[in-house]
């Protein structure tokens, strides 16, 4: 079973700027053509045989892929969090699919199965205070960048859900949809959610007024509604609109300590 690396972000710059060569220029992220550029008849090839991209990263001579995504790049509380996921060539992907598809119920037994056989796992979590400061888009990048530094052992191809490449050396394929495309990244979508809704499952007993636990701070009628009567708490993003219009002073603070009933209700599997 693998052992996932978790790191959280880190206010310094350089993560999200990419890693330094010497002579203090600043390494681009590198874009490997795999053959499966965007056309139709890839898109086909890829939703009939889930395995397609990796199949032809591995033609291509790489050995070590991964597939990554985010989950929480829409709430108006909350972390974005990313995983990375290399998976063994003899995993069976029955039921692995965009995590959006699935019931929670699904995706829960599908965490489970893809930790016990997952080569490696790697989580990124990018907390709402850097959200606030570099902007979703660039949290969300961060966050999958983190992931990938905590794959051991390190992949020599990424591929990555959305068109955006990660600030990382490494040679990456983004695939618009890829969640529906490469079981690779079907398997991080489901990770990174089970994840972040079990995270956002603990911050409800610390802040139960905003029902966290129903809606994983998206926003619905109900969470609007509780923002508009609390306030914000500090779990929520306040450079959002729909949060920034009732930022009270008085709440930016630290989140509390735990006390023992809330450890004994947080533990996250």
């Amino acid at each position: 079973m693998p052992k996932a690396r978790l790191k959280r972000s880190r206010s310094a710059q350089d993560h999200i700027s990419g890693d330094q060569i010497p002579g203090g220029r600043t390494s681009a992220p590198r874009q490997t053509t795999l053959g499966m550029d965007c056309c139709h008849d890839s898109v086909q090839r890829a939703a009939a045989d889930p395995w397609a991209y990796e199949n032809k990263a591995a033609a291509n001579g790489y050995m070590t892929i991964a597939g990554i995504d985010e989950a929480g790049r829409g709430p108006l509380a909350g972390p974005v969090v990313s995983a990375a996921v290399v998976l063994p060539r003899t995993f069976s992907n029955a039921g692995v699919t965009d995590s959006k598809k699935l019931s929670p119920a699904r995706r829960r037994k599908l965490y489970d199965v893809i930790y016990v056989h997952a080569v490696a796992i790697g989580i990124g979590i990018v907390d709402a205070v850097e959200i606030d400061r570099i902007n979703i888009l660039q949290a969300s990048l961060l966050s999958m960048a983190i992931a990938t530094r905590n794959l051991d052992p390190s992949p020599d191809c990424l591929l990555i859900d959305g068109t955006f490449p990660i600030p990382l050396p490494t040679y990456q394929k983004t695939i618009p949809k890829g969640d529906a495309l490469s079981i690779s990244i079907s398997a991080a979508s489901i990770v990174a959610k089970v994840t972040r809704d079990r995270m956002m499952d603990c911050y409800d007993v610390y802040y139960p007024q905003y029902g966290f636990t129903s809606h994983k701070g998206y926003p619905t009628k109900a969470h609007r509604e509780a923002i508009q009567k609390f306030g914000d708490c500090p779990i929520h993003r306040r450079s959002f609109k729909g949060v920034r219009e009732y930022v009270q002073p008085s709440n930016k603070m630290q989140l509390p300590l735990r006390t023992a009933h809330a450890e004994s209700k947080t533990k996250i599997r």
